[in-house]
């Protein structure tokens, strides 16, 4: 069996990242005209766990401070523009998320600063090493800011449920 031209697999990584991202964009797009629910904010970073199966293939796994190293700087770093650009608001007695004008060009720019690393860690690393830190990078980054959606969500319910009973 051939194996496959690492150009073509970066090639095809990245046009699968801007896909993804693209989606991401026009799902949170569509999310904005229905309300926020616990589920909602939860189900995507459970659904990304599951990626954690890829460390079952040798070729993938790296030292365990170079995952933690990737978690801390997607957790601290990427999380925080996702975070400056999400608000919600009450409308109806139900809890929304804001559309954001800057999201779009937020995630956009995340995903060509990913991509300008990823040429820059490559050097050091295998094909699917990097794409196993970038995994967790992602995964520290989205679990962030799921809860900070979660707390910020479990605000706005406790004082809307204040408000009722005064």
């Amino acid at each position: 069996m051939g194996s496959i031209n690492p150009s073509l697999l970066h090639i095809g990584s990245t046009l699968g990242a801007l896909f993804m991202a693209l989606m991401v964009i026009f799902i949170r797009l569509k999310a904005s005209a229905r309300p926020v629910t616990i589920r909602k904010i939860w189900i995507p970073p459970l659904g990304m766990s599951t990626g954690f199966a890829m460390f079952v293939v040798p070729d993938v796994r790296f030292p365990l401070w170079w995952a933690a190293l990737a978690f801390l700087v997607g957790w601290f770093i990427f999380a925080y523009p996702l975070i400056r650009s999400t608000n919600f608001e009450q409308r109806d007695g139900q809890i929304y998320a804001q559309r954001s004008k800057s999201f779009a060009f937020i995630l956009l720019g995340l995903l060509l600063v990913r991509t300008l690393l990823h040429e820059f860690i490559n050097s050091y690393v295998t094909i699917p090493q990097s794409g196993g830190l970038f995994f967790i990078l992602a995964f520290g980054m989205i679990l962030h800011w799921r809860f900070f959606m979660y707390k910020r969500y479990k605000a706005m319910t406790s004082s809307e449920a204040q408000f009722i009973q005064s």
